[in-house]
């Protein structure tokens, strides 16, 4: 298994997070379409890491795409770590945390900007700050 910067057992994880940040964060779950806080969400700032704070998002790469979760057409330079994911009978890319492993979401060629990108994010996972 990989080594992270940020490391703590599943039980220090489940008692600093919500039951939803674990649940997504931990245990790669997604959050229902449209129900996130950030879904809608167009400050300027920065979005980071829910489990450790590592920054990974400018708010100037988010965008509405439609999907129902929030969506960026870039990361961070070197803050995201790209795993291929063949659940429930697809392949994707799943996005991590490269600072502490956590599940962010998946990763979309079909982005409608320049970089043809779509992170494709839980909200459950990421917190703002202005």
């Amino acid at each position: 298994m990989k080594k992270y910067k940020v490391e703590k057992s599943e039980a220090e994880w489940k008692k600093e997070l919500s039951p939803e940040q674990f649940r997504v964060l931990r245990e790669k779950g997604t959050e229902a379409p449209n129900s996130g806080k950030y879904n809608l969400h167009f400050d300027e700032g920065e979005y980071k890491c829910a489990a450790c704070g590592d920054k990974l998002f400018e708010s100037n790469s988010k965008f509405e795409s439609g999907c129902g979760w929030p969506s960026f057409d870039d990361a961070i330079e070197g803050k995201v770590e790209y795993i291929q994911d063949k659940t429930f009978g697809m392949i994707r890319t799943e996005i991590l945390c490269s600072n502490c492993g956590s599940h962010l979401g998946h990763i979309f060629d079909d982005g409608p900007t320049d970089t043809g990108q779509r992170y494709c994010v839980n909200s459950a996972s990421i917190e703002f700050n202005k």
